[in-house]
């Protein structure tokens, strides 16, 4: 009884340091002064009305999504190969393969963005959608790799052979029978793989231009000479849609996926 008393101390414990933060974000967001103040001194929208006004944030904020969706995509579509591959086929390099791929998560993405942007220099493709559009494909799709992976198990692929010897066709095996076994594998691997693209400042800031920039590029060079309610007022934005893209997610998938593994 004391220990999961305990343990439910130390769990809201833990999620009132998560969680606080962002409500004094959200407050400063409403302060009536010129500078960041919480709790606010008055109450006024006046900060998200300069925000709304400066198309630049609506610009980058249009970017970082458009980035993010299509970044996303693509490494689900190429995520979801690469692992059945690894997972089902023996053949000579693949654990080379397998670290290749995973190498993202642990190479610095400075590095990373420096490389890329020499790369697309010597192909005519610097400071583009493109090339920003291949570093955040790079940069996400091990988390597709690392949530997919382990639910392709050996009683997965008895169930599949077992489809194959009742007659079905390769991609009637995937879509009937693979894909509803990896759903929360997806799910989980999506949300990871789109908040990393959001979020991602040290590949994208080698990459971007004035006038196609990203929300935490154009946060990063903001606050390097102004610091104003304008910056809690688009974190603020920033973490309302995060919180709606899960309850979207919640509503059409279903967030018991993410803990499913049978």
């Amino acid at each position: 009884m004391i220990a999961r008393l305990l343990l439910r101390v130390v769990s809201w414990s833990v999620m009132a340091y998560l969680i606080l933060p962002l409500l004094v974000i959200v407050g400063s967001s409403f302060t009536a002064t010129s500078y960041l103040a919480f709790p606010p001194q008055g109450l006024t929208l006046d900060w998200y009305g300069r925000m709304l006004a400066d198309t630049s944030y609506l610009a980058a904020f249009g970017t970082s999504t458009l980035l993010a969706l299509v970044a996303t995509a693509a490494a689900l579509l190429l995520g979801v190969p690469a692992a059945l591959a690894i997972a089902r086929c023996e053949f000579p390099g693949k654990r080379f393969l397998l670290s290749l791929l995973m190498s993202p998560l642990v190479l610095p993405h400075v590095v990373l963005g420096a490389a890329l942007l020499q790369y697309c220099a010597a192909l005519g493709l610097m400071r583009s959608f493109t090339a920003l559009l291949v570093g955040h494909i790079v940069i996400v799709m091990p988390f597709v790799l690392r949530s997919v992976l382990p639910q392709l198990t050996p009683e997965q692929r008895a169930l599949e052979e077992a489809s194959a010897d009742l007659g079905a066709r390769p991609m009637e095996t995937f879509f009937l029978v693979t894909l509803p076994q990896i759903r929360s594998g997806l799910a989980s691997g999506a949300i990871f793989a789109f908040i990393s693209s959001w979020i991602n400042v040290e590949l994208s800031i080698f990459n971007t231009t004035a006038e196609m920039t990203t929300i935490p590029v154009k946060l990063f060079n903001y606050v390097q000479y102004t610091i104003d309610p304008v910056i809690a007022a688009v974190s603020s934005i920033t973490i309302g849609v995060a919180a709606l893209a899960i309850v979207i997610l919640d509503l059409t998938v279903g967030l018991h996926l993410l803990s499913d593994r049978r």
